[in-house]
C-alpha cells in the first residue's frame, strides 16, 4: 500500500451482517488487536503481539467490519506529524511532499488515499483531528467517556479518547454508532442519554443553530487558514446558522497546561516499559535501575524520552504544586469558560488548525512549534469535550479543516453542523 499509512496489513474479517458489513476499516498502532502486532510507533514494542482484542476492535468485528491494516502513528502518540515513527513517516496523500499531521496520521492517510473505507484513531490533543484537516477527511473526537479505552495503550488517560475518521461526516458518525458505548471494563465510560443515534444527524439542517467563534482560536492563524475558515462560515450563515464572537480568555494558557498534565501522565504510564513488564529483553550488565536505563535508552525515541523526562520533572518533590497542581487549575478555568461559551451558542467553530500542513522534515527540529500548533484542538481535550473536524476548503491546493466543539455528549450537534458543509 501507498503513503506508508500501514505498519502491519490484515485481513480480519468480521461477522457476517452488521451496519459495518461491507466496511474496511484500519486501526492505529496503539489500539490492540489479538494475535496481531500492536508497535505504537516504536521500537519498544516491535515484536508485542496482544493476547486480546479492544472493546472498539471487537465491536468493529461484530458490526461486520472488515480490518486491513494497523496504521502507521507518531511514538505512543507523541507528535502532530506521524515523522516520530519508528518506522518512518507517512506521507500526505494529497501531497506527498507534506505530513499527514498526527499522531494518527497513518489512519487519515489510509482513508484519503481510498485505502480504509474508515479508520480509528486516538485523540490526546488533537491527533484525530489534525490529521483529518491535513488530509482532508473527517475526524471525531469524543466527549470522553463516549468510547471504552479498553485495550488503547495509554498515554495520558484524563485526556485521550478513541475517535473514527472517514471521508464523510456520515461515514464518521455511523463508525461512531458502532463504538460508542458503556463498557464495563473501562470505568470512565457513561452512558450518552436517550438520543445517540448519531447517522441520523447528519442531515444538513443548521437553519437556526447559533455558532460561536471564540475569537482567540482565530487570532494568530495562517491569513490563508483565516479565509478557508471564513468562506466555510459565511456557507453555514447562507443556510440559516447565525454566527457570533464568543471569547475564551483561558486558552491561551492551554498548551503550557495541557503539556504539563499529558507529560506527566505520560511519564506514569511509561514507567512500565522497562524490559521486564514490557519492552525488549536486554543484555546489559548492572543493577537494575542500569539494566532500565539501558532498555529505555534503546526503545524509546527522542520525543517519548522529552516527554517523559519533562513530566517527571514536573510531577518531582518541590514542583508538583509549581507545575502540575497549576495546569490542573488553569484546566478547571478553561472547562468553566467553555461552558459559558456554549450557554450562548449551540457549537463553536474554529479551525482545526492553524496552519497549512508542514513539508516533511521541516518542523523536527523545532518541538516547541510543533507544540503551539495543537493552540485549537488541546483545548477541547483538557474540557473533555466533543469536536469534529470536517474539510471546509483549500488553501494554496491543501486542506484546511473546520472545527465544531459541542458541549458534553452533544456528538449530535457537532455532527449536524458539520454535514452542512458538504
Amino acid at each position: 500500500m501507498s503513503h506508508d499509512a500501514f505498519i502491519t496489513e490484515t485481513d480480519i474479517k468480521g461477522a457476517d451482517d452488521g451496519p459495518l458489513a461491507d466496511r474496511t476499516v484500519a486501526v492505529k498502532d496503539n489500539i490492540s488487536t489479538a494475535g496481531v502486532r500492536t508497535t505504537c510507533g516504536s521500537e519498544m514494542l516491535a515484536d508485542y503481539v496482544p493476547p486480546y482484542d479492544a472493546t472498539v476492535v471487537e465491536r468493529l468485528k461484530d458490526a461486520g467490519a472488515t480490518i486491513v491494516g494497523k496504521t502507521n502513528m507518531d511514538e505512543f502518540g507523541m507528535g502532530t506529524t506521524t515523522e516520530t515513527s519508528a518506522f518512518g513517516p507517512t506521507k500526505n496523500p494529497v501531497d506527498e511532499s507534506r505530513v499527514p499531521g498526527g499522531s494518527s496520521g497513518g489512519s487519515a492517510a489510509a482513508v484519503a488515499a481510498g485505502e480504509a473505507d474508515i479508520a480509528l484513531g486516538s485523540d490526546t490533543g488533537g491527533s484525530v483531528r489534525c490529521p483529518a484537516a491535513f488530509c482532508g477527511v473527517v475526524g471525531i473526537k469524543p466527549t470522553y467517556g463516549l468510547v471504552s479505552r479498553y485495550g488503547l495503550v495509554a498515554y495520558a488517560n484524563s485526556l485521550e479518547q478513541i475517535g473514527p475518521l472517514a471521508s464523510t461526516v456520515e461515514g464518521a458518525a455511523e463508525a461512531l454508532d458502532v463504538i460508542a458505548g458503556p463498557d464495563e471494563r473501562d470505568a470512565t465510560t457513561r452512558e450518552a442519554g436517550a438520543d445517540t443515534d448519531y447517522a441520523s444527524a447528519a442531515d444538513g439542517d443548521v437553519d437556526g443553530l447559533t455558532i460561536g467563534v471564540p475569537t482567540e482560536l482565530v487570532e494568530g492563524a495562517d491569513e490563508r487558514v483565516v479565509e478557508t475558515f471564513e468562506a466555510a462560515l459565511d456557507d453555514l450563515e447562507s443556510q440559516g446558522a447565525e454566527v457570533k464572537d464568543v471569547s475564551l480568555p483561558a486558552v491561551e494558557r492551554a498548551v503550557q497546561a495541557y503539556y504539563v498534565i499529558a507529560m506527566s501522565e505520560a511519564s506514569s504510564n511509561l514507567a512500565r516499559f522497562d524490559g521486564v513488564r514490557y519492552g525488549p529483553d536486554t543484555d546489559a550488565e548492572g543493577n537494575w535501575n542500569e539494566s532500565f536505563a539501558a532498555v529505555r535508552e534503546e526503545g524509546f525515541g527522542d520525543e517519548v524520552k522529552r516527554r517523559v523526562l519533562l513530566g517527571t520533572y514536573a510531577l518531582s518533590a518541590g514542583y508538583h504544586d509549581k507545575y502540575y497542581a497549576k495546569a490542573q487549575d488553569a484546566r478547571a478555568w478553561l472547562k468553566q469558560e467553555f461552558d459559558d461559551a456554549l450557554s450562548e451558542a449551540d457549537v463553536l467553530a474554529s479551525p482545526t488548525m492553524p496552519v497549512l500542513p508542514f513539508e516533511l522534515g521541516e518542523s523536527l527540529d523545532d518541538p516547541l512549534q510543533l507544540y503551539l500548533a495543537d493552540a485549537n484542538t488541546v483545548p477541547v481535550n483538557l474540557a473533555n469535550l466533543p469536536a469534529i473536524s470536517v474539510p471546509a476548503g483549500e488553501a494554496d491546493g491543501l486542506p484546511v479543516g473546520l472545527q465544531l466543539i459541542g458541549p458534553a455528549f452533544g456528538e449530535r450537534e457537532i455532527i449536524r453542523a458539520a454535514s452542512a458543509l458538504e
